[in-house]
C-alpha cells in the first residue's frame, strides 16, 4: 500500500507529465496555425517539426537525468543550476544537429528537400528558444523535486514522531504497572493477618486483573468498558482492605462505553483517593465514579466526600497522576485535561476530559 507522501508525489509527477504533453500539443497547434496562415497545405509538416523537437528534447532529458537527479548537487541549488548552465551550449548544439538531421533525413525519404534559413541563424534562433525553454523546465523540475523531497521528509518525520510517541507511551505504561502491583500486594498482605478468606479472594481478583492488563500490553488506548472492568477489579481489592470504610457508586453513561481512553487512566485517580482520603480516615468515605458525554468530549470523574487539596497538593502529585498527565499530553496534546478541584463543604473531584476524536493522528 502506498503511503500518503508516495501517493502525493505520484500525483504531482503525473500532473507534470500531463502538463508537458499539453504543452507540446499547444506547440503543435500553434505551429499548424502559423503554417496555415502562411499558405501551407501539407499539415503533416508542422506536426513533424514539433514532434521531432519534442522527441530530441526527451532524449536530452534522458541523457541529463543523472545530473538532474543528483541529490547531493541539488542540495545546493546554485551549484545545480550552474552545472546545468555550463552544459547548455553543448545541449543547444546537440539539439540543433540531431533535430535538423532527422528532418533532412525524413524529407529526403519522401523525395523532398527540407529548407531553412542559414545555419548561423538556425543556431542562434534555436539556442535562444531552447535556453528559454530549458530554463523554465529546470525551474519547474527543481520545484517539483524539492516539493516531493519535502513530502518524503515530512512523512519520515511523522513516522519518527509516531514511533517516539509509541515508545514514550510504552515507557509510561510500564512505569505505572509496578506501582499498581506494589499497592495491590500491600493490600493483600494486610488482609492475610486479618481475613485469610478475603486475602484469597483478593489474590484471585488480582490475578484476573493482571490477566486483563496483560491482554492490553503494548496498547496505548482501550474502550471505556474495558477500563471500567479493570477499575472495578481494583476497587474490589481496595474495598476488601478497607471493609466498612468506603462505599463506591458508579454513575456511568452507557452511550460512552465504546469511547477510547488511555489504558489504566482511572485506576491511578481512584488510587490517589484511597491514599489521600480513605487511608487517613476511620469513618466511612463515599466515592462516586462518573462518565458522561459532553460537547464532543468524554468526561470521567472520581469524586469523594471528605478529601482536601491541602492533603494532596497538585504541585507535588504522585507518580500516578503525573503519569496520566504525560500520557494524555502524548495522545491528545492540549485537547485533553486532568483537573483536581475542591467541592463545597468537603471532598475533592478529579476530572479527566478526553476528546471523542481519540488519539492524535500523524499527518
Amino acid at each position: 500500500m502506498k503511503s500518503t507522501a508516495q501517493s502525493a508525489i505520484l500525483s504531482v509527477r503525473r500532473t507534470v507529465v500531463v502538463g508537458m504533453i499539453l504543452f507540446w500539443a499547444l506547440m503543435i497547434a500553434v505551429a499548424v496555425q502559423d503554417y496555415e496562415r502562411s499558405g501551407g497545405r501539407e499539415f503533416w509538416k508542422p506536426v513533424f517539426w514539433e514532434s521531432s523537437s519534442a522527441l530530441v528534447t526527451l532524449l536530452i532529458f534522458w541523457l541529463q537525468w543523472p545530473l538532474l537527479n543528483n541529490q547531493q548537487l541539488r542540495a545546493t541549488p546554485r551549484l545545480w543550476f550552474l552545472r546545468l548552465l555550463l552544459y547548455q551550449p553543448l545541449v543547444c548544439v546537440f539539439f540543433v544537429c540531431v533535430v535538423f538531421a532527422i528532418r533532412h533525413a525524413v524529407y529526403a525519404a519522401f523525395g523532398s528537400v527540407y529548407t531553412h534559413v542559414a545555419w548561423p541563424q538556425v543556431f542562434i534562433y534555436e539556442s535562444i528558444k531552447l535556453t528559454f525553454f530549458y530554463g523554465i523546465f529546470y525551474s519547474i523540475f527543481f520545484g517539483v523535486e524539492a516539493y516531493t523531497s519535502l513530502l518524503t521528509e515530512k512523512e519520515k518525520a511523522a513516522e519518527t514522531l509516531a514511533l517516539l510517541q509509541q515508545a514514550q507511551m510504552q515507557r509510561l505504561a510500564e512505569q505505572i504497572q509496578p506501582h499498581f502491583l506494589f499497592n495491590a500486594l500491600n493490600t493483600i498482605s494486610s488482609l492475610m493477618y486479618s481475613d485469610l478468606k478475603a486475602a484469597d479472594k483478593a489474590l484471585t481478583r488480582l490475578s484476573e486483573l493482571l490477566r486483563a492488563s496483560l491482554a492490553l500490553s503494548g496498547e496505548s488506548q482501550t474502550s471505556l468498558s474495558q477500563e471500567i472492568e479493570l477499575l472495578r477489579a481494583y476497587a474490589e481489592l481496595m474495598q476488601a482492605r478497607f471493609i466498612d470504610r468506603v462505599t463506591i457508586a458508579w454513575e456511568l453513561d452507557t452511550a460512552a462505553k465504546a469511547c477510547k481512553v488511555p489504558v489504566m487512566c482511572l485506576q491511578p485517580i481512584l488510587e490517589n483517593t484511597f491514599k489521600h482520603v480513605v487511608e487517613k480516615r476511620s469513618t466511612p468515605t463515599h466515592i462516586c465514579i462518573r462518565s458522561r458525554l459532553e460537547s464532543g468530549f468524554l468526561i470521567l470523574s472520581v469524586e469523594d466526600d471528605a478529601g482536601s487539596l491541602v492533603s494532596q497538593p497538585t504541585t507535588t502529585e504522585g507518580i500516578g497522576l503525573a503519569n496520566i498527565r504525560q500520557r494524555i499530553e502524548v495522545l491528545y496534546a492540549d485537547q485533553a485535561s486532568l483537573r483536581l478541584e475542591p467541592l463545597v463543604g468537603a471532598g475533592v473531584k478529579t476530572t479527566l476530559r478526553i476528546p471523542l476524536d481519540g488519539a492524535l493522528e500523524t499527518p
